[in-house]
């Protein structure tokens, strides 16, 4: 079955509520306006249920189907929130808030789920219920959890969760997917050097943390290139180095922040391990002192296998049998879903966006004219999963 008709009519109106998101980006759980119109939109559509306040400010709709004697409960998601970066895009319907911008697309994610539900009201072709989660947070505030924690898997009786993220540069009107691993876990980096400050003409009788700090830098890019299988996956980026505020001043301490990005527990676990003694170690080889705050943040992406082939199933009907990529090389991005994933089985697949500016750049921008296909995957995987 190819893209839905219904989406066909509904594409403008669609376009519209995903540009005026796109207008007024709202960051992290400060997404009042956003969740507000989600609200009122699954009210008008006739959505059954219409929670909002779930993981503070995320919103659920309930829909039920023309029958239930199935009893199946079928989770499908959108985040909500956009990104601290000025837009360059020069489009009409641009920020209007200085230094925020949807960088990511969720305005489209958002879009789209609401499409969804708009054509799920209507017909309600299926046997079971749909769930649907507006999340917000997922740019580093761990929305995803912060609903999962709030029991929304348990209050509403999801037995599976789906979700999808516009990929660019995959060409519009594909898909693309992995069973296991499809976004690595993404851990954040504090380190903290305390040296000996003086005069910048005496550095003989100075602890230089600034140059303690570029030994530790250098010597972390051997956690992957020494430490782990060259087969595995892990990347170690410092990406701050904060250290002195004058030109002849030797300063007393630096603040170094990065990320760590892996696919495998085991590698994760050998990255943190050896972060830490490298850290330490660096810094006493030098007379300092280090300090290593490892943060475990987002999981591992991980697609359910049988969930993939569902998903991919339904990837087939919409964009046709070859315009599937079931074997798409994993992402060393992180994706907060991973909370859902570790809760309920489901699968997460990528949207080609076609050619445009890679996502958190301040020149992409959602491609409108993969909204018809995304409403459509979401739709056939709720009259699929639950048939009538």
């Amino acid at each position: 079955m190819p893209i839905i008709n219904r989406f066909a009519d509904l594409h403008a109106e669609i376009t519209e509520w995903r540009r005026d998101f796109h207008k007024h980006p709202e960051l992290l759980y400060e997404v009042h306006r956003t969740a507000g119109i989600v609200e009122e939109k699954l009210k008008s559509f006739g959505v059954d249920e219409v929670i909002p306040g779930i993981g503070r400010t995320g919103v659920v709709g309930v829909i039920r189907g023309r029958r239930s004697d199935s009893g199946k409960v079928v989770g499908l998601r959108a985040d909500m929130d956009a990104l601290p970066i000025e837009e360059m895009t020069g489009k009409e319907y641009a920020s209007v808030n200085p230094g925020i911008m949807h960088a990511c697309g969720h305005d489209g994610h958002t879009a789209m789920l609401l499409g969804a539900a708009k054509y799920l009201a209507e017909t309600r072709n299926f046997d079971g219920t749909v769930v649907l989660m507006f999340q917000p947070a997922e740019e580093g505030g761990a929305g995803a959890k912060a609903m999962v924690d709030d029991g929304v898997m348990e209050r509403f009786g999801i037995q599976e969760v789906y979700g999808m993220h516009n990929f660019p540069n995959v060409p519009v009107g594909e898909f693309a997917i992995r069973p296991g691993p499809l976004m690595a876990a993404a851990d954040q980096l504090r380190i903290e050097v305390g040296g000996l400050g003086g005069h910048a003409a005496r550095p003989h009788m100075a602890v230089d943390p600034i140059v303690v700090s570029s030994h530790i830098v250098t010597a972390l890019q051997s956690v992957a290139s020494r430490n782990v299988d060259p087969l595995k996956s892990v990347v170690v980026s410092i990406c701050a180095l904060q250290a002195g505020n004058a030109h002849n001043v030797i300063p007393q301490t630096a603040t170094m922040l990065g990320t760590v990005r892996t696919l495998d527990p085991e590698i994760r676990d050998i990255a943190e391990e050896r972060i830490r003694v490298i850290v330490e170690s660096t810094a006493t080889a030098f007379g300092a002192t280090a300090t290593c705050h490892y943060s475990r943040d987002y999981p591992i992406t991980v697609n359910n296998p049988e969930k993939t082939d569902f998903a991919v199933d339904i990837a087939r009907e919409v964009a046709g049998k070859d315009r599937v990529n079931t074997n798409y090389p994993p992402v060393m991005g992180g994706e907060d879903f991973s909370f859902m994933l570790n809760e309920r089985p489901g699968a997460y697949i990528f949207i080609g966006n076609g050619d445009t500016a890679s996502v958190h750049h301040p020149e992409y921008d959602f491609n409108d004219e993969i909204i018809p296909l995304g409403c459509s995957y979401f739709v056939r995987a709720v009259e699929t999963a639950m048939p009538a």
